[in-house]
């Protein structure tokens, strides 16, 4: 796993369902990481932190059933989402978790940028088009991840990167693409994130 040089902490904090359970963070910013089930999330989160095993990877989806808080070099805080849209959790379960997420989402009151993960190889759909008008609308600012680049041949990637991109109504060079098992892209996100939360991406340097 490539090495981020601006980690210096990592530390899980606590999951939380209900909002009278969020940690307590002194008013630090607040990213979301939101996406599909199996998007990639958790892996993107500890490629980022260099911590393999800070949020749980599984090749099951819809494993991630909570708001799990992180806190990062105790200047801003990670919230990982459950995956959104895998058919065999059960109906009501869903239903429990788009209430979780909508309340997190409109009521947290330090989150300041989204990163929206989408799969190099999947096309965004309602829900993903959903978000980001939501997030225009509530002040949110969010950034557009493409994940596991690396399952595509380089040939392919700009064409991808640029489809999704006309899909998100975005320019091609306000996505990110990246892969946590390779390493690719994960500085750019970083100084587009530490950017957004005004803070200096160098500082841990």
């Amino acid at each position: 796993m490539a090495e981020n040089p601006h980690v210096r902490s990592a530390v899980f904090l606590k999951s939380a369902i209900l909002q009278r359970d969020y940690p307590e963070t002194d008013g630090l910013p607040e990213v979301a990481i939101v996406g599909r089930s199996n998007v990639g999330k958790s892996s993107l989160i500890n490629a980022l932190v260099n911590r393999r095993r800070l949020a749980k990877v599984s090749n099951t989806p819809g494993r991630t059933q909570l708001l799990n808080f992180f806190e990062i070099n105790g200047e801003f805080i990670l919230c990982d989402l459950p995956g959104y849209g895998y058919a065999k959790v059960p109906a009501k379960m869903k239903a429990s978790w788009g209430k979780m997420i909508e309340t997190y989402l409109s009521r947290r009151t330090t989150l300041r940028v989204m990163l929206l993960l989408v799969d190099a190889r999947r096309q965004p759909g309602d829900w993903e088009h959903q978000l980001v008008g939501w997030a225009s609308q509530h002040g949110r600012a969010v950034l557009s991840v493409v994940t596991k680049i690396d399952k595509l041949s380089p040939s392919k990637r700009k064409p991808a990167l640029a489809r999704i991109a006309k899909d998100l109504g975005i320019d091609t060079r306000q996505l990110l693409g990246t892969s946590a098992t390779q390493g690719i892209g994960l500085d750019v996100v970083w100084r587009r994130l530490t950017s957004v939360l005004n803070i200096d991406s160098t500082a841990s340097r």
